[in-house]
C-alpha cells in the first residue's frame, strides 16, 4: 500500500487494455480492506485479467449510493482502507461518488486519488482536435428537450465539447448538436485502447454520413464554434412573428416554437417559447 494511513482511494482503472492499470493502483486494490464499484461483476473481471483478488467488492452506484454512504464512512472511521472504482477510467468524472468525497472531506478523513486512464482525457489527446479550453459534459441526457437544452447552453462557449453517447443515440444526437452548435469540426471514438480501437473524422454538419452499425464505448468531441453560434434574439423575434401571425391549424405556440427553433441556431425550444409568452405579456400591457 503507498501509505499506511486509511483513507478513500479514488483509483483509476483501465478502459479496456489490463496493461493500463498501474503498479500503485494494483497495490492499493490488492490490499484495501474494501473495493466499492459500479458492477462488481465487470470489476471482479478486471481483477481477474489483472490477476489481483480483493478482499471484499461492494457495488456503489447511482441507485444506492446514500445507502451505502453510512457503511462506507464507518468503515474509514475504523481504521479501514477503501477503494472507489468505476467501471472504467476515473471516478467520479461521469459517476457516483463525489457525495462521498463531500462526506469523507467534512469529517476530516483522508481522501487520496490515484490517477491513470480518463476516457474525455485519452481521445481527446489523439482526436487532432484543439484541446483548449474544453468542456467535458458528462453523458447526454436521454430525453431530446434535455439533450437540446445542453447543447443551447454551450452553443457559444469558446473551447471543445467532450461527452459520452449510446450508439443508438448517437446520430440523431450529432444531428440536434449540428443544428445548435453550428458547422464544427468533431471526432467519433470508439473503443479507445482496445483491439478495435477507432477515430473517426467528421463534419458535425455530416454527421448522418457516419455508418449505422459502430460498436462498444463512444467518446464524441466537437471542435470550438467556427462563427457566432447563437442566433440573435431580435432576429429569433422576427420569425416567431412572422410564424404566429401566419396562422393556420399548427400555429400554437409551442409548435410555433419549434418551427422556429429549426430556423435558428443555438437556441432551445424552450428558451423559444419563453420569448413568445414574454412578447404576448408585453403586447398585452401596451
Amino acid at each position: 500500500m503507498p501509505s499506511t494511513a486509511p483513507r478513500l482511494w479514488i483509483v483509476a482503472t483501465p478502459l479496456g487494455n489490463p496493461g493500463d492499470l498501474s503498479p500503485r493502483a494494483r497495490a492499493v486494490l490488492t490490499e484495501a480492506d474494501l473495493v466499492l464499484a459500479e458492477d462488481t461483476r465487470r470489476t471482479a473481471r478486471l481483477f481477474r485479467d489483472c490477476g489481483i483478488e480483493a478482499r471484499r467488492l461492494l457495488s456503489f452506484h447511482d441507485h444506492n449510493e446514500a445507502d451505502r454512504q453510512e457503511h462506507v464512512l464507518r468503515a474509514l472511521r475504523e481504521g479501514q482502507n477503501v477503494a472507489l472504482v468505476s467501471d472504467a477510467g476515473t471516478p467520479l468524472l461521469a459517476d457516483p461518488g463525489y457525495r462521498l468525497v463531500r462526506a469523507c472531506r467534512k469529517e476530516g478523513l483522508k481522501v487520496s486519488p490515484l490517477p491513470g486512464p480518463s476516457a474525455p482525457v485519452t481521445a481527446l489527446s489523439a482526436a487532432g482536435l484543439p484541446p483548449l479550453p474544453h468542456s467535458f459534459l458528462g453523458f447526454l441526457p436521454r430525453d431530446a428537450s434535455g439533450r437540446d437544452a445542453l447543447f443551447a447552453a454551450f452553443a457559444h462557449v469558446p473551447g471543445s465539447l467532450i461527452f459520452f453517447e449510446r450508439k443508438d443515440r448517437l446520430k440523431e444526437s450529432l444531428a440536434r448538436a449540428a443544428k445548435l452548435l453550428g458547422p464544427r469540426e468533431a471526432a467519433v471514438c470508439r473503443e479507445l485502447t482496445k483491439e478495435h480501437e477507432e477515430f473517426i473524422l467528421i463534419r458535425l454538419e455530416n454527421s448522418e454520413d457516419l455508418p449505422d452499425d459502430l460498436l462498444g464505448e463512444i467518446t464524441v468531441i466537437i471542435g470550438p464554434p467556427e462563427q457566432v453560434s447563437r442566433s440573435p434574439e431580435n432576429e429569433v423575434l422576427a420569425l416567431l412573428r412572422q410564424e404566429l401571425e401566419a396562422g393556420g391549424p399548427e400555429s400554437k405556440p409551442r409548435q410555433v416554437a419549434r418551427r422556429v427553433q429549426d430556423m435558428v441556431r443555438g437556441w432551445s425550444g424552450k428558451e423559444i417559447y419563453a420569448l413568445i409568452t414574454a412578447d404576448a405579456d408585453s403586447q398585452r400591457n401596451l
